[in-house]
């Protein structure tokens, strides 16, 4: 889109991850914030210095306190970096403090923000502990306030172990994640079952939205088989059979799976398996198959290069431990499905990964890969088995995963319904202002 929005707000942007970081969360704020600016929009970021997932400060970041982004260019965000404590090796205690770390850091940034009087603060979770900030930065200003729930981070840290569950600490963030999320007048997700849940929290459905992850289809798309890939090349793979797992090694990923699964296959000389990516899970998995044959391991690669990193590969795959059922929705299934090429995914049936990897022929989804069972390794080597053995059934799903991305994902068509709820959500807040002044 190269128009200009019928009406420039000024958004005020606060979270925890931003570009340059290159996936995740701090990928689809930046890339949020950049569409919003080039449409003609005053936007502001208080964000970190970019770390995830390696859970290192960049080195070109080090050593900064505070600083600003972009501040005396009017197509671009202004971004105020803000300095936070990042742990070598994050557990669940200190990772409660890298967040509340990075909500003191970023306090005084935010509090100058009320001179520049933002129409919409726009929050994402994680991190839920910048959500009272930025509630009291909007209503000091009288503006609207949005969170959009990327990640349930609550739930989610006692869910996978990161934070005792069923004690005063559980019931204590229980009750406080109910009361900031219900002050906040929108609420949106990015899938339908996360937007479910946040009702079920209490949050009233008409506060809620969906605001999905997108992709740039024309930026990743399906190459042309006579197309040499670039990958595929480099590494001498031309002629194998690919599975590839790329993104964020963490604890939400179930990546135990990987190893036992590569041994699976290794007698197998036309199978490979690439694993792409960075996180706290990565050293454990390079131990893991450090003496596999059929597995090359590879660190996170630039956007340039990401159409060619997701083409080379015949079979997509997403572990996902049992307990981020619907708890997270992850980033990187938009490319996947974008490059059309199938997936196998570890997910509970009725989950919206499940939903959308499955397919479901009630709501019109055809199936773009398998699913299985989360933490099932038997029949995840059952299912990739059969997608190795069968050229035909991958074609066929990765077609039908192409064509959800270009029908459901695109990103000018989600950005653009995204600002029409922002215009909409700004102009509440002044008609509810004349309408009590036409009463007095």
């Amino acid at each position: 889109m190269t128009s200009q929005a019928p009406e420039r707000l000024r958004i005020l942007v606060y979270g925890l991850n931003y570009s340059p970081e290159l996936t995740g969360i701090g990928k689809y704020t930046g890339e949020m914030a950049t569409w919003l600016a080039s449409r003609g929009h005053d936007v502001r970021v208080v964000t970190a210095p970019p770390y995830y997932p390696a859970w290192r400060v960049w080195d070109e970041y080090r050593g900064q306190s505070f600083h600003v982004e972009g501040k005396n260019d009017p197509n671009v965000p202004t971004v105020y970096r803000t300095p936070l404590y990042v742990p070598e090796k994050p557990n669940g205690p200190k990772r409660v403090l890298h967040l509340f770390s990075f909500m003191l850091g970023s306090l005084p940034v935010m509090l100058r923000q009320v001179v520049w009087q933002p129409e919409v603060v726009w929050t994402v979770e994680p991190t839920f502990f910048g959500a009272p900030l930025a509630l009291f930065i909007a209503n000091v200003c009288s503006s609207a306030s949005w969170l959009h729930v990327q990640d349930f981070e609550v739930d989610a840290a006692f869910e996978l172990g990161l934070l005792p569950k069923d004690g005063p600490i559980h019931t204590f963030a229980l009750w406080l994640e109910k009361v900031f999320t219900e002050a906040f007048t929108r609420v949106s997700s990015i899938s339908r079952k996360m937007l479910e849940r946040s009702v079920a929290k209490g949050v009233p459905v008409e506060k809620t939205c969906l605001f999905p992850n997108w992709v740039d289809v024309d930026a990743i798309h399906p190459q042309e088989a006579s197309t040499p890939n670039s990958f595929r090349v480099e590494l001498g793979l031309e002629g194998k059979t690919i599975l590839l797992y790329s993104g964020n090694m963490g604890a939400k990923q179930g990546l135990e799976l990987l190893a036992p699964l590569a041994e699976t296959f290794e007698n197998d000389d036309s199978v490979h398996f690439l694993f792409c990516g960075d996180g706290a899970f990565r050293p454990q998995l390079e131990t893991l198959v450090a003496h596999r044959k059929n597995v090359t391991m590879l660190p996170l690669q630039p956007f340039a290069r990401l159409n060619d990193l997701l083409n080379c590969a015949d079979i997509h795959l997403m572990p996902q431990r049992g307990g981020a059922a619907d708890l997270v929705m992850p980033s990187k299934l938009t490319g996947m499905l974008s490059s059309g090429k199938p997936i196998v995914a570890t997910a509970e049936l009725g989950t919206q990964v499940a939903h959308v990897v499955g397919g479901d022929p009630v709501a019109g989804i055809e199936a773009c890969g398998l699913v299985v069972k989360a933490e099932d390794p038997a029949t995840l080597y059952e299912a990739v088995g059969k997608l190795i053995a069968e050229p035909e059934l991958r074609a066929r799903l990765g077609a039908a995963a192409r064509r959800y991305a270009v029908k459901h994902l695109g990103r000018d068509e989600v950005l653009g319904r995204f600002e029409r709820d922002l215009l909409t959500l700004a102009r509440r807040p002044l008609l509810q202002t004349r309408r009590a002044s036409d009463v007095t």
